[in-house]
C-alpha cells in the first residue's frame, strides 16, 4: 500500500470512530438531560419528550420550550373535544330535522320529460 492510500484509511477510520463516540456521548448526554427534565414537576413528567435539539438547547430553555410544547398540545385537545362536541350536536340536530320532515330528492318529483337531456 502507498502512504496516500494508508493516511486515507488512517482518516477515514478515525473520523468513522470519532463520529461514533460523539454520537455516544450525545446520546448519553441526552438522555441525561430528559432524565432531569422528566423530574421536574408532574406535567413535564407526563408530557416530557426529548429530541436531538435538547442537546443544544440549555436547560432552562429546554423546560421552558417543552412547557410551551405541553400547552399547545392541550390547546389542540381542547380545540379537538369542542369540535367534536360540535359535530355531534349538529348530527343530533340534523337527525331530529329528518325526523320532522320528509325529505327527498327535488328531481324525483319531477317528470323525465321536463328534465333537461345530459
Amino acid at each position: 500500500m502507498s502512504r496516500a492510500s494508508k493516511l486515507t484509511l488512517l482518516g477515514t477510520s478515525l473520523f468513522a470512530a470519532t463520529t461514533v463516540v460523539f454520537v455516544h456521548f450525545q446520546q448519553k448526554f441526552e438522555k441525561e438531560v430528559c432524565y432531569a427534565t422528566n423530574k421536574l414537576t408532574a406535567a413535564t413528567r407526563q408530557f416530557a419528550a426529548c429530541s436531538p435539539r435538547a442537546v443544544l438547547l440549555t436547560f432552562p430553555y429546554h423546560v421552558k420550550a417543552m412547557h410551551q410544547g405541553v400547552v399547545r398540545d392541550l390547546e389542540q385537545q381542547r380545540l379537538k373535544r369542542e369540535r367534536q362536541l360540535d359535530f355531534d350536536m349538529q348530527r343530533a340536530l340534523e337527525e331530529e330535522y329528518k325526523k320532522g320532515q320528509t325529505v327527498s330528492r327535488s328531481t324525483d318529483d319531477i317528470p323525465d320529460r321536463a328534465l333537461p337531456n345530459r
